[in-house]
């Protein structure tokens, strides 16, 4: 996600070329403590794409509404201006970890750009997604104990994988990564005393956000073939070196659709051919299912001309 925020207005896009505005009146909480994160209500300013331009919100007649229009007309211009300097630096640099049964790093739950969005109070079991529960798929599911001859599908089964090694009471912690990778500990939930103020070196977390090592053979290639899955958004981190982002852009060319939703937002393009391809046939896979969509509109259109009707 990359954000363009001025005062109570925020513009938001996840794919470099659609841009969502929102305004709010963080004079609202002014009042409360810095430490206690608050959300306060979002009123959609509107869209922007250069293809189809501003899409206004709802527009309210009322004094503090025009604040928070000036508000958004503000980062609205700024949008104009540097809509292409996507992707931006990277700056959620505190990061949120489900910790193993040795309070190790296991996988990534959140992160955060400072410190009063720390959240203490939120679940930490970790979750594959929805979309991994639908479409991932690995050849590990054959031979894990357990799960060959189930419905069970990979993603739920790598969800369960991963909560059952952070053990039956869960804990999880905030770290401040530093630029040489090494993370120094905040605060957590059910954390052990003494971790805080730990530091931990660059080794110790996962380069791609999930533990890869210890597990059984089957289940370490169950965790790989994820990781692959997600090869196009590995592509948008901004700290890969030269021989994984070649790696991931080969394995991102089987999922096309995410490729060019993503790629304007990849920080460097090793292979443009692979990625070009890619796009390619993602276009051709949209072409081919809208003209699916119009044929059965049609097939339907015609039965109902000619429905024989015998009495």
């Amino acid at each position: 996600m990359n954000i363009i925020t001025h005062a109570g207005a925020e513009a938001v896009t996840t794919d470099g070329l659609h841009w969502d505005i929102y305004v709010r009146d963080p004079e609202l909480v002014s009042d409360i403590d810095d430490h206690i994160p608050v959300q306060t209500s979002e009123i959609r300013y509107g869209s922007w794409s250069q293809q189809a331009g501003l899409k206004r919100g709802a527009i309210y007649p009322s004094e503090d509404f025009r604040v928070l229009e000036q508000c958004g007309a503000q980062v609205y211009e700024y949008l104009l201006q540097h809509h292409t300097d996507v992707p931006f630096p990277l700056r959620d640099t505190t990061e949120l970890w489900l910790l193993d049964q040795q309070d190790r790093p296991l996988a990534l739950l959140n992160s955060a750009t400072e410190h009063s969005l720390l959240e203490l109070d939120c679940f930490i079991d970790w979750r594959a997604g929805q979309a991994c529960h639908r479409h991932f798929r690995s050849s590990a599911t054959e031979t894990l104990t357990g799960l060959a001859g189930t419905d069970c599908q990979a993603g739920q089964y790598l969800t369960q994988l991963v909560n059952e090694r952070a053990g039956q009471t869960p804990a999880a912690q905030w770290f401040r990564r530093c630029p040489d990778g090494s993370g120094i500990g905040l605060q957590g939930i059910h954390l052990q005393a003494g971790l805080e103020k730990r530091t931990l070196p660059a080794t110790d977390f996962p380069r791609y956000f999930l533990q890869e090592d210890g597990w059984s053979t089957p289940q370490q290639r169950l965790v790989r073939d994820f990781l692959a899955w997600q090869a196009p958004c590995q592509l948008l981190l901004q700290d890969l070196d030269r021989p994984a982002r070649e790696r991931f852009e080969q394995l991102a060319a089987a999922r096309a659709l995410e490729v060019d939703r993503h790629f304007r937002l990849y920080p460097q393009i090793l292979d443009r051919d692979a990625i070009q391809a890619a796009r390619v046939e993602a276009a051709l896979r949209r072409d081919e299912a809208r003209t699916e969509r119009e044929d059965e509109t049609m097939a339907t259109y015609y039965i109902e001309l000619n429905v024989t009707r015998t009495n």
